[in-house]
């Protein structure tokens, strides 16, 4: 089952007690308008979205990055180049001097740079919302984990790489939730997110349920239609993040969604109703990754052994705090917009990196297995 991880991992990205769990409070003030946001990081997948909802809400952004990643996406807004690494280039160097009153940190990879920013800011700004991943917990094979569950560990806390198969890349999400809580005690907003998923998602891992199942046909669907699905909707993540700022709401949070149990059949019988498709689902029931290990579909993990508890994390939290989902379906027909907005080749190398094959060999062996 550890060939999941990398899969896993690429999907996403208070007080710190002595075993490592966190203590999470919510300090919720009455909103506020005008805020002045500095988001580290901004032009990539969920930056763009924080950017609209908190222009539509009537804050002041300011970005800063190294201006590399669509760099003419926000030609008006103001935009302070620099590295998330102190010590390479002109660093942090364009923070200094400057007030804000919130802070979102996007692209904290590593806890030596969270650290750095988190420590230069704490005098001038009110609040630190680092988003850190749901891959931070040690273990998923439990369900329903909250926020108070143990933290991935690493033997080197220094090592600044997130492993051949990405296999540092929860503890250090850990140890950069650490590092921003060290350096402002009570003022910071942890945000863990399971798959974050909707319009201008390049993993395009989501993407593949609605564009498979509106080609039509018989298609294979990985496990059975009962097995749970976290994903949230990078707009309701946005808009949600965005409220934390306004509330000046602390503590950890799952970002996860919908509020209720999702589950694979919803998905895929959703969007065949979203696109009007005749598709025929095949469950491949479990067993079938051991016999065709080329074969991985995206989204989706065992519901079963150490994967048990991966999309059953507890947003009840996050839900309390103002956390809202829009319809399945409406996630569905704006990502399908998204994706057929792309130009051709686009859309043709989205689906390329998919690595989902011999679909229709995976069919007959699971009817072949059920008769």
């Amino acid at each position: 089952m550890s060939r999941f991880l990398p899969l896993l991992v690429l999907a996403i990205i208070a007080a710190i007690l002595p075993s490592g769990q966190v203590f999470a409070e919510q300090t919720t003030a009455p909103a506020e308008p005008g805020l002045r946001i500095l988001i580290l990081g901004g032009t990539g997948f969920i930056g763009p979205w924080e950017v609209k909802a908190a222009q539509e809400r009537g804050h002041t952004v300011t970005l800063f990055n190294r201006g590399k990643t669509r760099p003419d996406l926000f030609p008006d807004i103001e935009t302070l180049k620099g590295d998330r690494d102190p010590d390479k280039d002109e660093g942090l160097s364009a923070l200094e001097g400057r007030t804000f009153d919130v802070v979102i940190d996007n692209s904290g990879y590593y806890p030596r740079h969270v650290k750095a920013s988190a420590e230069l800011l704490a005098p001038s700004v009110r609040q630190y919302i680092y988003i850190s991943s749901i891959s931070a917990y040690a273990k998923t094979d439990v369900e329903n984990q909250d926020v108070d569950a143990p933290l991935a560990v690493m033997d080197d806390p220094t090592l600044e790489t997130m492993g051949e198969n990405y296999e540092y890349y929860g503890a250090l999400k850990a140890l950069c939730e650490q590092a921003a809580q060290t350096a402002m005690p009570g003022r910071v907003a942890v945000v863990r997110p399971g798959f974050i998923v909707g319009p201008g998602d390049t993993s395009h891992r989501f993407t593949y349920w609605p564009v498979r199942v509106r080609q039509g046909g018989e298609m294979a669907v990985p496990g059975s239609p009962e097995d749970p699905v976290q994903i949230i909707d990078v707009r309701d993540l946005t808009e949600w993040i965005i409220t934390l700022a306004e509330q000046n709401t602390t503590g950890v949070f799952n970002g996860c969604g919908p509020e209720g149990r999702l589950t694979m059949g919803k998905v895929v019988e959703t969007a065949r109703a979203v696109t009007g498709s005749d598709a025929v689902f095949t469950y491949l029931g479990t067993g079938w990754d051991e016999t065709h290990p080329d074969v991985a579909f995206p989204i989706w993990t065992p519901y079963e052994g150490e994967y048990k508890g991966f999309h059953t994390f507890s947003n009840a939290r996050s839900v309390a705090s103002g956390l809202t989902f829009r319809p399945l379906a409406d996630t569905i027909t704006a990502t399908l917009e998204s994706f057929d907005g792309l130009p051709e080749d686009k859309r043709a190398a989205a689906l390329e990196r998919i690595p989902v094959a011999g679909e229709a060999e995976l069919i007959a062996a699971a009817k072949a297995a059920g008769e």
